[in-house]
């Protein structure tokens, strides 16, 4: 049997996702059932567990995969990006209306109804997925109207197929943006999260975690005897973690030293973050 990465394929002893049948072993092999993230963010764990740790996060909108459902957990596949764990039952809907649009801004508010004065119903991150079935405008400003009933600002939104121009720019609009180990949203991000939503905006589609990144993200770089040669958009590797180059010398991370999304110098952060865990592991350039 081939080695299998368990982070991107759906196998234990006692069950597997059918499409590996032939190449891992199992007692017993399921075909995924076909389901919809239907919260903000849901937390994907490496356990059936309260106490397990947040591997991963999917969005609303996001299409998984399911092969177990068993006392309030599902095991699951993201189908945008591969990975695999457990995730509450309760975050999963049905593939009712097809997305039409993404939200295109860090964060944004879902409204009961088109009009800012009202209680907010909900919050959606960079990335999610939605359905605009018509629009509404109060005193001047332009909603987008879901099949829930809810609203959401217009200009928060962006075509599903419609892409960024730089996805460093992407990753700037989250600075300030607290860390959040596993995180994959505005509401919290971890370093090879950011890297992963800011590319995905751009058009680019990249696994998830940091060492994944670093074996397949475009092409591997020889920075230059004083980091010369590094320019906007590269990226920089150390063991666990990934910053985006801004520039020739200053980088963007999200970083557990600030806990936030923030810029720091390259000579700077190797300086800093060599004391601990050594130097830059490798550079690539997507």
């Amino acid at each position: 049997m081939t080695a299998r990465d368990a982070r991107l394929h759906a196998f234990r002893a006692d069950l597997a996702d059918a499409r590996l049948k032939g190449e891992v072993s199992a007692d017993r092999f399921v075909a995924g059932q076909p389901a919809r993230i239907s919260v903000s963010v849901a937390d994907i764990r490496k356990a059936p567990s309260w106490d397990a740790g947040v591997n991963t996060q999917a969005l609303f909108g996001e299409d998984v995969l399911v092969f177990e459902e068993k006392e309030g957990w599902a095991w699951i596949q993201a189908e945008r990006d591969g990975y695999v764990g457990y995730v509450t039952d309760t975050v999963l809907g049905a593939r009712d209306h097809p997305p039409t649009h993404t939200v295109s801004v860090p964060r944004t508010f879902l409204y009961p109804g088109p009009d800012l004065r009202f209680p907010i119903s909900g919050q959606l991150s960079m990335g999610s997925a939605v359905t605009v079935t018509g629009a509404a405008e109060t005193r001047g400003t332009h909603y987008a109207l879901l099949p829930s009933g809810q609203a959401v600002i217009a200009g928060h939104l962006r075509p599903i197929a419609a892409k960024s121009a730089d996805y460093v720019s992407v990753a700037e609009t989250f600075l300030g943006t607290p860390y959040l180990w596993g995180g994959a949203s505005g509401f919290g991000i971890d370093c090879s999260g950011l890297v992963q939503l800011a590319m995905r905006m751009a058009g680019q589609g990249v696994l998830r975690d940091s060492d994944m990144q670093a074996a397949t993200i475009g092409e591997p770089l020889e920075p230059g005897p004083d980091f010369n040669e590094l320019r906007r958009g590269d990226l920089v590797f150390w063991k666990g973690h990934v910053a985006i180059m801004t520039d020739a010398d200053t980088m963007i991370h999200a970083n557990g030293h600030t806990m936030l999304v923030s810029r720091e110098g390259l000579k700077d952060a190797i300086a800093r973050i060599g004391y601990l865990y050594g130097g830059p592991t490798g550079f690539r350039r997507p």
